[in-house]
This record gives structure tokens, C-alpha cells and sequence, in this order.
């Protein structure tokens, strides 16, 4: 029997229940709906941290599927009859139950549309991808607005999103105080108008299926656990990257911190550095090295103190370097902000706004130094200037250096203030969710040129 015969009336009065592909809508909708009340529950409670991060991106998700569902459905409902009410129905009961079916339709459309304004509003243009997998446009003319108007509609957003949310509180009760009424006390058919061959009274199977249908998607929505961001790929040859592994050979001791007051004293064994080249260093020239796959730049920040571990898989380095000829030693690297991967690519492309790096008027980082230091046998620090959004503070990046023929291998880890350079902005210039402290660190392994 196909849907276009059970939409067809079976008396005067109308279809015995609704279509299948209504009944398919109505409880593929009623599951999404329950869950994503779920979910909104735990991301609004929760810490804002990575797993937090990934509940929204799986809320905006649902809410689209949400809203496409019960567009169809309201499509179809217009073509298509409706069972009637039981016969000798009080008038006040259909009339509640009428205005209960408007308020879902309410519900099911404006709780996605606030929440799609919110999302093209947002001061941090995180873009929309449906399930990882299919991007979504914000709504047509709200991300070019002024920021009043802007501000504006995104203050209109979470106010009827949260006035709805509410409102589904309501009507969930209503609804479902109003399915265990007709087929428990009232025992008419209604409930067997959306499940198909069910019997008045409490013990109908379908009753107690659809119960425990409920009461598993409830726990679904809490027992979810958004997958672990995947470490990104390895970059191409040239810049080379492909690990996340902090340097274990630089001590956090030996990682100075650069603020907008100049780099910080270098730990202990800077006091024994060499800060004049030996004597015989002018016999010696400094060496240019070719930076080799598998070196990378890596960065790890804390976010509600949840670890998030990154990457730059584009960068440069032009290096000029020899322990005999520290005087004349040159560095510059040159790093593509927009490379910047932590596994999460909604949040990486947030990165790129003009609230973190702002890559559209500052695409590149750079770090130039020109003065070496020797602390110790095999180590260095090298001081030098970091340009990031176009503020420019002094950094000093210590680091070891094993020189085997032609082979050279170097590790080093620093700490710099982000606020320093104005990464993070507005409601991100605060350090309560994010740190204002960033490490960065090296591995490379370079060969003469």
C-alpha cells in the first residue's frame, strides 16, 4: 500500500491515521527534537572547552536537520487530510489540541531560524558544516551588517531562541499529558492515528515502544561523546610537519616568556652564557640550511582547561647558522596563520577571523633573529623579533642544536602572551576561558645547503 493510498480518506470524515510518510516525519522529528534538548542542556552547562566546542557544531547540525524536516512536513500536511478527532471530542479540546500542532510548527521552524541567526551573527564567523560533512551559508545579508545592526539581530536571536526553548517545555508536557489522557482514560484512537495498528489502553505494545523509544533517546543525548579531534594531516614537503610531540629536550624551565616590557632573563644557565663568539669564530662562516620533511611548528594552548594541541603546516625558514660564528648567524621563518590546524576544522577557520589572527590583513607571521647566545653545551638561545598581527615584541626562543656531517637537528620550545599581539579579541581578550600564555615549539632537522 503506497502513501499516496493511506492519505486517501477511508470515509467521509477523513483517513482512519495519518500517511506513513507523515508518521516517519512526526517521529523522526519528536527523536531529533528530544535530543537536541539534550544536547543544548549539556554545551549550555558544560565547560567551554573542545568537547563543548564539538556539541554546538553537532547542536547547529540537528536544528538545520530539524528545520528541513518540518518544512517537508508542513508541505505534506497542506496536501494531504488529517484524521479526524474522535467522535464526541469536547470543542475545547480540539481547539487545545489544534493550537499545540501550530505550536510545534512553531517551535520546529523558529528554534533552527533563531538559531541559524545567531550562527551568521556570532561575533566569531564559525561557519556552519552539517555533520562535518556538507557546509552551510549563514542567512543571506546578517554577516555583512553593520556591527550595531548586527549586534542587534544577534541579541533578537538568542532572546526568541531562548523564549522558545522554553515554549517546547510547554508543549512537550502538553503533548505527551494529552497522548497518555486519550489512550489510557479516554481510550479512543488517537494515539493509533501516528502509531499504526495500536489499541486503546495501557497495555498496547506500541505504547510501551515508543515509551522506551523516548527514554533512549533522553539517554543518548547525555551518553554522547563527540569523537576526538583527529591530529591533523602531515604537510607537504615543503613545511614539513608531522607530529604534535612537544620537544622533550627544551626544559619549560628554558622557555622565556616574551611581554610587551621585552623577552624575559633566560633560566639559570643563560648566567654562563657565551655572549661573545670565540676568538677564532671570524675564520669561520656561518652555514645556510635547507629545513628537511618531517620538521614542524607546533602550538598548545589550554581552552577551559581542556588541552588543544596545533599545528602551522605552512612555514619557512631561511636559517644562517654556526656555534663558530654566533655573531654572524641569521633566522627568519616565515609561517602561514592561515595553516594553523588543531584538529577541528570549524574552529581552525575561526582562527583565521579577525578576532584571532586576522589573516585577511596580517596572512603571515614572522620571527627574525640576529643575535645568539650559548648557555650550554649544545644549547642556544636565540633573540629576535616576532611580528603577529602587526605588533611587534621582542622573543627569545632557546633551543638545542645537534650537528652530525651535514645533518643538523633542532628542538626548542618557548611561551609567548597572546594579548600582547592582540590575538583574541572582544569577548576573547579575557583569560578566563582562554590563557593569555601560548607555547610554541620546534623539531626540524636541516641539511647543508
Amino acid at each position: 500500500m503506497t502513501a499516496e493510498t493511506l492519505s486517501k480518506p477511508a470515509s467521509a470524515a477523513g483517513p482512519s491515521r495519518y500517511s506513513t510518510v507523515a508518521i516517519i516525519l512526526h517521529w523522526l522529528i519528536a527523536a531529533a527534537l528530544i535530543f537536541q534538548v539534550i544536547l543544548g542542556w549539556r554545551a549550555d552547562d558544560g565547560p567551554k572547552g573542545a568537547e563543548t566546542f564539538a556539541l554546538f557544531q553537532l547542536h547547529k547540525s540537528i536544528g538545520i536537520t530539524i528545520l528541513v524536516l518540518s518544512v517537508a512536513r508542513l508541505l505534506w500536511k497542506f496536501t494531504h487530510r488529517s484524521p479526524p478527532a474522535p467522535a464526541g471530542q469536547p470543542t475545547w479540546e480540539k481547539l487545545a489540541a489544534s493550537a499545540v500542532h501550530v505550536g510545534f510548527y512553531v517551535i520546529m521552524i523558529g528554534l533552527p531560524l533563531t538559531g541559524w541567526i545567531i550562527a551568521s551573527t556570532s561575533r566569531i564567523n564559525i561557519p556552519t558544516v552539517l555533520y562535518g560533512l556538507v557546509p552551510w551559508p549563514h542567512l543571506p545579508g546578517l554577516p555583512e551588517l553593520a556591527a550595531g545592526a548586527k549586534d542587534a539581530w544577534n541579541d533578537f536571536g538568542h532572546i526568541g531562541h531562548s523564549v522558545l526553548v522554553k515554549f517546547t517545555y510547554v508543549l512537550l508536557a502538553l503533548h505527551l499529558g494529552a497522548v497518555a489522557k486519550h489512550q489510557i482514560l479516554d481510550r479512543d484512537e488517537v494515539f493509533g492515528h501516528m502509531a499504526a495498528g495500536a489499541k486503546p489502553g495501557i497495555k498496547e505494545p506500541r505504547l510501551w515502544l515508543a515509551a522506551a523509544g523516548f527514554a533512549a533517546v533522553v539517554a543518548a543525548g547525555y551518553l554522547y561523546t563527540p569523537a576526538k579531534a583527529k591530529a591533523p594531516q602531515p604537510a607537504p614537503a615543503e613545511s614539513s610537519a608531522d607530529d604534535l610531540a612537544l620537544p622533550d629536550e627544551a626544559p619549560a624551565a628554558a622557555a622565556p616568556a616574551a611581554t610587551q616590557a621585552g623577552p624575559a632573563t633566560p633560566a639559570a644557565p643563560a648566567e654562563t652564557a657565551e655572549a661573545v663568539p670565540p676568538a677564532d669564530s671570524a675564520l669561520k662562516d656561518p652555514v645556510a640550511w635547507a629545513v628537511q620533511k618531517g620538521s614542524h611548528l607546533d602550538f598548545n594552548l589550554a581552552w577551559a582547561d581542556t588541552p588543544i594541541q596545533g599545528r602551522f603546516s605552512r612555514w619557512t625558514a631561511d636559517i644562517l647558522f654556526s656555534p663558530e660564528a654566533l655573531d654572524r648567524s641569521k633566522l627568519t621563518v616565515s609561517i602561514d596563520l592561515a595553516s594553523a590546524g588543531t584538529g577541528d576544522g570549524q574552529r581552525d577557520e575561526s582562527l583565521q577571523g579577525p578576532d584571532f589572527f586576522n589573516t585577511s590583513a596580517n596572512p603571515k607571521a614572522t620571527f627574525t633573529a640576529t643575535k645568539f647566545r650559548k648557555t650550554a653545551e649544545g644549547r642556544f638561545v636565540a633573540d629576535g623579533t616576532l611580528d603577529l598581527r602587526g605588533v611587534k615584541k621582542p622573543l627569545s626562543l632557546p633551543f638545542s642544536l645537534k650537528i652530525d656531517g651535514d645533518t643538523a637537528t633542532a628542538r626548542g620550545v618557548t611561551t609567548l602572551d597572546r594579548t600582547a599581539f592582540g590575538v583574541g579579541q572582544g569577548e576573547w581578550a579575557s583569560t578566563d576561558q582562554i590563557p593569555a600564555k601560548i607555547k610554541v615549539s620546534f623539531a626540524l632537522t636541516a641539511k647543508k645547503k
